[in-house]
């Protein structure tokens, strides 16, 4: 693994409304257009709009991915993708086992990437924060893109739990929001904190349908209430502009049926998912006991 380097934090202070949170919008600007209008039916401002990073990466339209993330003022936590493309790096740093199809696939949609940001896009991406912290309903939150002790580390729901306990603790919250990994999942350890991830708006989850994913917590009498939700949006568009910049074919097939091209980063557990549509009912997760205030 390749340690995060450090980076500044961001605190939000306390989000007394409905929080949105979502991750890799990978270049993919018709479902980052998609999720903002999703975000105005719904109400909740970029105040309380939350990427966890990975901007940039296997879609079409780079430049203005990041210029609609940047007009909505929507906080982005540093992805790889950005620590990579902001240093002027030869390579996404996702962690793909050399030699892999998605590492010799990532080779293509990087060189893509990096002729399209500007300077100024660059500047942007070494500025932002790693991680963006927020307390809501008496619970506190942590947003990292892959772990706290490395940004391109893989976690997934079927992770260890004290993979996991090492990020809880290391960033002392009962919570920690996560990217990366690409699935939607939320796990409550047996400690009772809590580990989440929104999934991504870039490319499907794997799960053979072309939705993509991300989530919305809200502050309930109960507890703090987690919706993991699809997202529609305009497919075609997205392809034909994959298409136009000759990017692989690969991924470009993977937003229209919902497959991942290579499982290589995936636990057995998750890798047996593929092709299986996903569904989640809302949970409502209770702050631990010994950190209610």
């Amino acid at each position: 693994m390749v340690a995060t380097h450090r980076r500044p934090a961001l605190d939000l202070g306390r989000l007394d409304g409905p929080v949105l949170l979502f991750g890799g919008p990978y270049s993919n600007l018709q479902a980052t257009e998609a999720l903002r209008d999703a975000a105005d039916r719904m109400g909740i401002p970029a105040g309380r709009v939350i990427c966890t990073g990975d901007v940039v990466a296997y879609c079409g339209d780079p430049d203005t991915t990041i210029d609609a993330i940047r007009d909505w003022g929507c906080p982005v936590a540093m992805g790889n993708c950005e620590e990579a493309l902001g240093e002027g790096g030869d390579d996404c740093r996702c962690g793909f086992e050399k030699g892999t199809q998605c590492d010799l696939l990532s080779v293509r949609w990087f060189a893509h990437a990096s002729s399209r940001v500007t300077a100024d896009h660059q500047a942007w991406m070494s500025a932002l924060p790693h991680p963006i912290t927020f307390r809501m309903g008496g619970a506190r939150f942590a947003v990292v893109h892959g772990h706290s002790r490395d940004i391109s580390e893989w976690v997934f729901a079927s992770t260890p739990e004290g993979e996991k306990r090492v990020a809880l603790d290391e960033l002392d919250v009962d919570g920690v929001i996560a990217g990366h990994s690409g699935l939607p999942f939320s796990h409550v350890l047996s400690d009772g904190r809590l580990w989440h991830n929104p999934g991504v708006i870039g490319v499907p989850a794997n799960d053979g349908t072309p939705r993509v994913w991300y989530s919305v917590l809200e502050p309930g009498a109960g507890g703090i209430v987690i919706r993991h939700l699809a997202l529609d949006y305009d497919v075609e568009g997205a392809r034909a502009r994959m298409a136009e910049e000759g990017l692989p074919d690969a991924y470009r097939q993977t937003l229209k049926d919902g497959l991942w091209p290579n499982l290589d980063v995936l636990p057995t557990a998750e890798a047996e998912m593929t092709g299986k549509a996903l569904a989640f009912a809302p949970v409502t997760w209770t702050l631990p006991r010994r950190r209610v205030a």
